[in-house]
């Protein structure tokens, strides 16, 4: 045994140029975590989702310089990571869903590393069979039979301390010396279809204790404060209420707003185009008097800090590891998930 632990991080993944958006939106729609269907009218439909949704994908990348910087902000978190866990005998791993480096990838680069056990660590806060759920099936098909070290993974973190303590700070920050009327908070998540949740998946559940954790923390009730759901998509009803709608809301009101990223952790084209430009374009138009957004975590120490506690929890996990796949831990805070599947 080497004694060395491999920990892997796990995010969505961008195109890295304006060529591949759409290999990448044809990757994205070809996923039956996304588009629940059979295999063959999936990968039909993928393809003609891809194409049709590439002009206004491309102009979004070039909007951000011609490509996603979200390989780029992940490898920050997770060489910050490797530091806070210290020693040459830990690397922390990178593994994008929809773009490279994608799991196979990943699997080799760790299979050469050959460690004595493997925490595999979504850098999604809250579950959702269509982004952690999907990136650890992936995972346990390209490691099967390549990869035989003991393996752990961390489902959900919806509370971590680390986590919600940093953007619990960052909030109290902006309203430190806030002058004018009070602003609305609104904690912002990526939405999903709302027969994802019907199906029991508890994504929603867990967006709400993360906002009600940095509610807690940040001890004001006397602020209004509202969970909300962006970046909706196609014709399906969507989980609410909507983020762009609470905007025009509280132009209506004449209400100010802090907008709280709560489900992403890396600056991408969600934050930094849809959140930062269009909305903000938006409020704007509805008379918003003030919007501010606070950036995502990144490499925040307080969040590092708390990604590497995940990792020496799964670590030093009783339940038994699992070659290559991995025996999925539920940190004892989200044992009230409506639902929770096996590992």
């Amino acid at each position: 045994m080497t004694g060395r632990r491999a920990v892997v991080l796990f995010n969505l993944g961008g195109p890295d140029s304006l060529a591949a958006v759409r290999p990448f939106l044809k990757n994205l729609f070809g996923d039956p975590a996304i588009l629940r269907m059979g295999a063959l009218p999936r990968r039909l439909l993928a393809g003609v989702i891809a194409r049709r949704r590439a002009p206004a994908a491309r102009e979004t990348y070039r909007r951000l310089g011609g490509a996603s910087p979200l390989l780029a902000r992940t490898e920050a978190q997770a060489a910050a990571l490797e530091s806070a866990l210290g020693g040459a005998a830990t690397r922390v791993f990178v593994c994008m869903r929809y773009w490279h480096p994608m799991a196979a990838q990943t699997v080799e680069e760790v299979r050469r590393f050959d460690p004595e056990e493997v925490v595999l660590l979504p850098l999604y806060p809250q579950y959702s069979s269509s982004t952690t759920g999907s990136a650890l099936e992936a995972w346990r098909r390209a490691a099967a039979g390549r990869l035989d070290a003991p393996t752990r993974s961390v489902c959900c973190w919806p509370e971590e301390e680390g986590f919600v303590g940093a953007l619990a700070a960052a909030l109290a920050a902006a309203l430190d010396g806030w002058e004018g009327s009070a602003p609305r908070i609104l904690y912002s998540a990526h939405g999903v279809p709302k027969s994802f949740i019907a199906a029991g998946d508890p994504y929603q559940h867990q967006v709400e204790r993360t906002a009600a954790a940095i509610r807690a923390r940040l001890g004001r009730d006397d602020l209004e404060q509202v969970v909300c759901y962006q970046s909706r998509v196609g014709p399906l009803a969507w989980t609410g209420p909507y983020t762009d709608a609470e905007i025009a809301r509280a132009g209506a009101d004449g209400r100010a707003v802090i907008v709280v990223p709560v489900a992403f952790v890396s600056e991408h084209a969600e934050t930094l185009i849809e959140l930062d430009q269009d909305y903000h374009a938006l409020a704007r138009r509805w008379g918003v008097p003030r919007y501010e957004r606070l950036a995502a975590v990144g490499a925040d120490p307080l969040f590092v800090s708390g990604l590497a506690r995940l990792a020496g929890m799964a670590a030093g996990a009783g339940a038994a590891p699992v070659p290559g796949g991995g025996a999925r831990l539920c940190p004892a805070s989200c044992r009230e998930c409506p639902v929770r599947e096996a590992a």
